[in-house]
């Protein structure tokens, strides 16, 4: 059995790592790597790695007020490990601090580190942190998912629509142009101020180049109005950021231009999942079917003396928390 722990840049270099990538951006190290580069310390980043000469498993995190944290930030859908679940008791064996919290994490990969941590001495709890909306598509043409959205919805794309006011177009390439449009739009919307403009260039740069990019821009009159920047990968649709013009509210853009990029993903990609990440905003239940929840896990070493304070508030809490069912995750 071999255990490491690496920098993000040496876990790059493990053809065993890269072989266990997943099938979304935040289970790859070229955009762990980014993250790191334009958002979270460059110094901190780890992935530790263990490996029996034919599994690998994988975890990256960072080091973050004392302890280990999932390598994520506000723009991660999810953090999980990598490769192996079995293997994932070596690495929290030997993992080189004595506080650990992870998040957020589909279900069954929360129930896996958790366990892992408890078999090899340390003190762990997975409670749930957020929400995520999903759209199983189940082999449906869009008109079949669009005949059952709520009627009122149907209705303001209908007549919207047929006014011919606004002018949609998606595009799978990066034009410079095309994202200062959609930079402009989103500066108008009512969104808060984007954590890091410049790491959603640099995305949208590198998934355009892999063929991942999906951006949608309506128009009123040659300006841009409304923006989405999706992508595509491994069978689903990533919902990353949505913005409208407020002051063209009335004209319904960002409504058509969701329907539109719906359509272009089920009926064109052929995609059979659309994830429209964290967060429980109520619109998102007009166009999605599912809602999964999204877990957090917190560890401490028991032999880590100064981390008892936070450890014993934290059980506090937990214990004193209603006992949850969340929907399963797939």
């Amino acid at each position: 059995m071999k255990v490491y722990h690496a920098s993000l840049k040496e876990a790059q270099a493990d053809a065993g790592v890269l072989a266990v990538q997943g099938p979304s951006p935040f289970e790859r190290l070229d955009w762990l790597a980014l993250l790191c580069e334009m958002c979270l310390a460059p110094a901190k980043p780890r992935v530790s790695v263990a490996s029996n000469g034919t599994q690998v498993a994988a975890l990256p995190w960072m080091e973050a007020h004392g302890g280990a944290e999932a390598l994520a930030n506000w723009y991660n859908f999810i953090a999980r490990p990598l490769g192996d679940a079995v293997l994932l008791s070596e690495i929290t064996r030997s993992l080189p601090v004595g506080r650990a919290s992870f998040a957020p994490m589909p279900e069954e990969d929360a129930r896996q580190l958790a366990d892992a941590l408890r078999r090899t001495g340390w003190v762990a709890i997975s409670e749930p942190c957020d929400s995520n909306h999903v759209l199983p598509v189940k082999d449906r043409s869009f008109a079949q998912y669009w005949s059952a959205r709520p009627g009122a919805l149907r209705e303001t794309v209908r007549r919207k629509g047929r006014k011919g006011e606004v002018a949609l177009r998606i595009v799978t390439e990066f034009s410079p142009t095309d994202w200062d449009a959609y930079e402009a739009v989103y500066k108008l919307s009512w969104k808060p101020g984007e954590g890091s403009p410049d790491f959603l260039r640099r995305w949208a740069e590198m998934d355009g180049a892999a063929g991942r990019l999906r951006l949608g821009i309506a128009e009123i009159g040659g300006q841009p109005v409304a923006a989405q920047f999706w992508t595509v990968e491994g069978g689903t649709a990533f919902i990353h950021k949505l913005a409208h013009d407020e002051r063209f509210r009335k004209q319904s853009p960002g409504t058509l231009l969701s329907a539109a990029m719906f359509e272009h993903v089920i009926d064109r990609d052929g995609v059979s999942l659309v994830d429209f990440g964290t967060g429980d905003d109520p619109y998102k239940r007009d166009w999605m079917e599912d809602v999964r929840t999204r877990w957090r896990v917190r560890a401490w070493r028991k032999t880590a003396v100064r981390h008892w304070p936070t450890m014993v508030r934290a059980l506090a809490r937990y214990k004193l928390q209603p006992l949850v069912s969340p929907n399963r995750d797939g």
